[in-house]
């Protein structure tokens, strides 16, 4: 593999640092630059593909493990991503994509406001309450980087993207604790009138009102 260059593979996902992607493998070429991967023990980068076409921040990812190979060469592995990057220059000499690109970090340490954590978590939280799903592990309360693990309940693509490219702690959560309350209370509402709809029909006879 040619130094220098990032494997690229171009996905309708957005994966943040230290979040977990499960993939299937089946396309030639990403049986080839996964192999690679797994065999060189090297990142490639996941990056989203907008309309045809790459968005310009994507995030490396590792293969942490093979969970099942098949006898065609097909993978199902699951990924963890690492760094963020911006692409520089795209290489297309190979079968995969590759990429010439620089690595970022937050350009500032500084901590994000306690309330508006506070209501990121929350919100965060409840969503997690209503999809049974468990809350937010207590370890990632002090997590100088939580906002990445906050945004695992946005499905929003655009919303996901930005916030990976945004490169302040404090702005990724001051921009969660605003979405995940207008989102969580939005859900919230949503799973109230399935509550109250009649059960295949056979519920209390509200006028006026057929499910």
């Amino acid at each position: 593999m040619q130094p220098g260059l990032l494997p690229l593979f171009p996905l309708e996902v957005v994966l943040m640092p230290g979040g977990h992607l499960p993939l299937h493998i089946f396309e030639e070429r990403y049986k080839e630059m996964i192999g690679e991967a797994i065999r060189e023990q090297t990142e490639f980068g996941i990056v989203l593909v907008n309309r045809g076409e790459l968005e310009p921040i994507g995030c490396t990812a590792i293969v942490q493990g093979v969970l099942q190979e098949y006898p065609d060469g097909r993978l199902d592995i699951i990924t963890q991503g690492r760094r963020r990057f911006e692409i520089l220059l795209v290489n297309e000499e190979r079968n995969f994509l590759r990429a010439a690109v620089e690595y970022f970090d937050d350009e500032t340490e500084l901590a994000s406001d306690p309330k508006e954590l506070n209501a990121a978590i929350t919100a965060y939280n409840l969503l997690q309450a209503i999809w049974k799903n468990q809350p937010l592990e207590e370890a990632a309360y002090t997590d100088p980087r939580v906002s990445f693990r906050l945004v695992r309940a946005i499905r929003d693509l655009k919303f996901r993207q930005a916030l990976m490219e945004c490169r302040s702690e404090p702005e990724r959560v001051r921009k969660l604790s605003v979405y995940l309350q207008e989102y969580a209370f939005r859900v919230e509402r949503e799973q109230a009138l399935k509550d109250m709809a009649p059960l295949h029909g056979h519920g209390p006879d509200f006028n006026g009102y057929k499910a």
